[in-house]
């Protein structure tokens, strides 16, 4: 039963990051890209993880598969953002296919800020501590 579970769990993480890695050829421009990998790689190296920890059966290597998974989860959607919003600021251009911009028009080139998003200059003073 334990190989049984092993090989679908290891045969589904193989499988999605199969399709991260296509995804990331087929795609037409670098966002679209950055969210194939995203989605599919991180849930295909989770599951693989989840099929080490099945596996071995011990309480050290499992505890390491749910830290390790928990941190890909946490950092992969973070690191994915971060290179979206750089990759825009930059200047990276959107496949000609998009229709939807969400952030046309909002980001100022002069200031590098964000319309709605809060700068230093409109930031409320600190509070004076009293002694």
């Amino acid at each position: 039963m334990t190989e049984l579970l092993v090989m679908v769990l290891t045969g589904l993480g193989s499988l999605f990051v199969l399709l991260a890695a296509i995804g990331l050829v087929r795609m037409p421009d670098l966002y679209l890209r950055i969210s194939v990998t995203t989605k599919a790689a991180t849930l295909g190296v989770g599951l693989i993880l989840a099929a080490a920890a099945v596996w071995y059966n011990d309480m050290g290597v499992t505890s390491r598969v749910v830290a390790t998974i928990f941190f890909i989860f946490l950092t992969a959607p973070v690191g994915a953002h971060l290179l979206g919003r750089a990759s825009y600021i930059s200047g990276v251009p959107l496949w000609k296919g998009s229709w939807l911009n969400r952030l046309e028009g909002k980001y100022n080139p002069s200031k590098e800020t964000l319309a709605g998003m809060p700068t230093a200059e409109h930031e409320p003073p600190l509070a004076k501590e009293e002694s």
